[in-house]
């Protein structure tokens, strides 16, 4: 069995809002070999950009799109074609974008694993040690305190026990900080886990002083409150912090999640696996399991990258918290013919041969830019 065809689809939402939000275009790969079977996998970053570095011509051995790299290899040899992608594009990735256009391939190359073996992937990457995962509502916050309020009130009524509030207009305000964080807290409840997500807003004392504050309302979490890159100012902020510190969903590949492994720079460490694929996400969360932290996954675009999640966050020693991104978007729930969704609080991981998950080509060919 040989790749074939490696098709790149940029899909798009008719309406763009100004916001922080991965859910309103979508790029996908697809993998397909000479004997008909397909994989899919989806990417977390700039459709284009991905697109771009899958369809990119042959420059020179370190500098060649993917699709060149990979037209004729083997599918199933998924670690050998990671670092065959790794070495071919080493001009142009290593931690950049590139990683995640691999990350894509990657997830469409385990598809086809699993089906091409009649096995879901989590067997095929050890086993599953959780058949149901609790899940967080994902959304960003409310104007103020009063809409945030009314938003956590929302997703506690649909039968989650934990929610996660996000970006902005957290920042650049301390009061409205607070109002947001209370009104957060008031709409969950005492008893549901609150998390918070500041966006990358802050220096590491003013981030500081905010898990200092933030502490009175029991957060579970204190997500990204400084640049994705200061590792040193995570490590000073985590041994000082009240309140426990999540980043990572930035970063793309293994390279890029050493500096905080090996400065223990968090106490979880969230995996988007459409920015590290399986083979690389494997290794991260063997190296945080080593040193006794815990893995989450991140996760705000369709159903492809939530089926993805479920796979590899099921294998992990302690899957205490699923990210499960609950943006009303069309792009997060009809890509594919299957629901991926949590129900009561909890989400189920697929049983079904590679991902579990059928794509809907009606929706596609409806928001099918390229």
């Amino acid at each position: 069995m040989k790749i074939a065809e490696v098709l790149c689809q940029v899909l798009r939402m008719t309406r763009i809002e100004r916001k922080t939000s991965a859910c309103q275009d979508a790029v996908l790969v697809r993998v397909r070999t000479d004997d008909g079977i397909e994989g899919v996998g989806e990417a977390d970053s700039s459709p284009e950009v991905v697109r771009a570095v899958v369809n990119a011509p042959y420059s020179h051995n370190v500098a060649c799109g993917l699709r060149e790299l990979l037209v004729g290899e083997n599918p199933l040899e998924t670690e050998r074609l990671w670092h065959k992608m790794y070495r071919g594009t080493q001009y142009f990735g290593r931690t950049s974008v590139t990683v995640s256009a691999m990350a894509a391939v990657d997830m469409a190359l385990w598809d086809i694993k699993g089906k091409f073996f009649g096995q879901p992937i989590h067997r095929l990457l050890g086993g599953k040690r959780h058949d149901r995962i609790p899940a967080y509502a994902s959304i960003l916050f409310g104007r103020d305190g009063s809409e945030t309020r009314d938003i956590g009130r929302r997703w506690v009524d649909a039968g989650y026990r934990a929610v996660k509030f996000g970006w902005e207009p957290m920042g650049p305000s301390e009061s409205l900080d607070l109002e947001l964080v209370r009104g957060a807290r008031e709409g969950i409840g005492g008893a549901a886990t609150l998390l918070i997500d500041a966006g990358c807003a802050w220096d590491t004392r003013t981030a500081l002083r905010r898990a200092q504050l933030f502490a009175q309302f029991n957060i579970g979490w204190l997500e990204e409150p400084l640049q994705q890159a200061n590792v040193e100012g995570y490590a000073w902020l985590r041994d000082r912090s009240p309140v426990p510190i999540a980043a990572g969903e930035g970063e793309c590949g293994a390279e890029a999640f050493r500096p905080l492994i090996e400065r223990r720079a968090l106490d979880v460490y969230q995996v988007d696996l459409a920015r590290n694929g399986f083979t690389d996400a494997m290794y991260i969360r063997r190296r945080v399991e080593e040193i006794g932290a815990r893995v989450c996954n991140h996760f705000y675009t369709s159903a492809v990258t939530a089926a993805a999640s479920l796979h590899w966050l099921s294998t992990a020693q302690e899957a205490f918290l699923f990210e499960d991104c609950v943006e009303d978007s069309p792009l997060r729930h009809e890509l594919t013919i299957e629901k991926i969704q949590a129900v009561d609080g909890e989400i189920a991981v697929p049983d079904r041969p590679g991902l579990g998950v059928t794509i809907n080509e009606d929706f596609v060919r409806a928001t099918l830019v390229s």
